[in-house]
């Protein structure tokens, strides 16, 4: 007996030692990645699945709010969260860890969709009553484009009249003359790609408009004079495209060459990306410029953007927009205070910065952030998370290694109309 405890007490530190260094297992990138969509997602989704959004959401303003209905914080929370995590959502069920939480959060989002539209929910949304409904129906729409087998196809046909109903309706706002034009473009060319009627109108006005406002290397002007921001970012490169292939996928035949005007516009994102990836310095930050800094890692949507169609271009390899992404984020969300109380995320960049706050700024519209999350689309096995992680182009630059050159990218030709 004497023998055996003394055998046991033996083996404990190996145990111990073990269990200690299963505990300590450095936490992949995409896990890592994982963590943060889902703590970002849950207490949205969760909260409307239930019908109680409205009730529980601790929300925030900026303290130069305008006189707006402030119910508009709900659509921009669930909207602009469902944009940046749809693809993610997209993938097959699987019995992971992560596959169990993908599950969760899918069910989760298909009963918030219809409560969203449902004039008998207390989470039905303001779809009615401000402009701002506009922007924030665009990145509902943007996130059926999406995952549109998965998000759209499984609502019953009540919630999908409804949608299309509602996004009919906001053809009474009048956008100003801005990215706006883009928010009207998603709707309708969802709506065109969905078998609805659409505005053929305004899908055209906002692409010949986008075309004027570009300004080369990438870069859009924000409306007729340019502005050194990251709207560019933000809306312009994803909005487009996704207008462009929506209307291609529908088949529309109208006087714009989609097909040609997409694969030109996916030059001048594909340059954007490698603009975005020098952004990023070796220590994970890049520059805080222009005004809606608090919606954080959306300033990298066309990088993941490009991640996740798997069209980067040769200047990047995935492992070296893995490592500069997954640095950024560390660098961003790694403190504890990018979130308030009630789990909601809070008014800064990175952290509790109030300040930062626009007049139309609240901490629904921070769910921007959630943009970055798009190559979680990619499955765990793609390369984008398997290959081993390389030094970015600042690591490069700066720890004396060669790194490429840039250039100006020369833009096509103007195309002309079909007719």
């Amino acid at each position: 007996m004497k023998a055996l405890v003394l055998s046991v007490l033996l083996l404990l530190p190996t145990v111990y030692a073990d269990a200690a260094k299963a505990k300590k297992a450095p936490q992949s990138d995409r896990e890592y990645w994982c963590s943060l969509a889902y703590a970002m997602a849950q207490p949205v989704l969760e909260n409307m699945a239930r019908g109680e959004l409205q009730k529980n959401m601790l929300t925030e303003y900026s303290p130069s709010f305008d006189n707006r209905n402030r119910k508009v914080v709900y659509m921009e929370t669930f909207g602009r969260l469902m944009a940046g995590i749809a693809p993610w959502l997209s993938l097959p069920d699987d019995d992971t860890p992560e596959g169990v939480q993908r599950k969760q959060l899918r069910e989760w989002a298909l009963a918030s969709y219809k409560n969203a539209v449902d004039p008998a929910s207390p989470d039905y949304l303001l779809w009615a009553g401000s402009g701002q409904a506009l922007v924030d129906a665009a990145y509902l729409a943007e996130s059926f484009l999406r995952a549109y087998d998965q998000l759209w196809k499984p609502l019953d046909d009540l919630t999908k009249q409804r949608y299309i109903k509602e996004f009919t309706g906001l053809r009474g706002v009048d956008p100003p003359y801005t990215n706006w034009f883009l928010f009207s473009s998603v709707i309708e060319s969802f709506l065109a790609k969905s078998g609805a009627p659409y505005d053929e109108f305004r899908v055209n006005t906002a692409c010949r408009k986008v075309e004027e406002w570009y300004v080369g290397d990438g870069w859009y002007a924000d409306g007729p004079v340019f502005a050194f921001d990251y709207y560019t970012s933000y809306v312009f490169h994803s909005m487009y495209l996704e207008t462009l292939q929506a209307m291609v996928d529908a088949k529309a035949n109208t006087r714009i060459d989609y097909k040609k005007y997409y694969a030109r516009a996916l030059k001048r994102a594909q340059k954007f990306s490698v603009i975005l990836e020098r952004f990023i310095s070796p220590e994970g930050t890049f520059p805080v410029i222009g005004r809606s800094t608090p919606y954080r890692m959306a300033a990298m949507q066309p990088l993941a953007l490009m991640a996740w169609y798997q069209t980067l271009p040769a200047e990047l390899s995935n492992g070296q927009v893995r490592a500069a992404l997954t640095k950024v984020m560390h660098r961003m969300f790694d403190i504890n205070n990018n979130y308030n109380a009630g789990g909601f995320l809070t008014i800064g960049f990175c952290g509790s910065q109030p300040d930062t706050a626009d007049w139309y700024t609240n901490n629904g519209s921070l769910y921007m952030a959630s943009l970055a999350f798009m190559p979680l689309g990619l499955p765990a096995t793609h390369a984008f998370w398997t290959d081993e992680p390389q030094p970015w182009t600042q690591v490069k630059a700066w720890g004396g290694m060669p790194f490429p050159k840039d250039h100006r990218w020369a833009d096509d030709p103007a195309t002309p109309d079909k007719w």
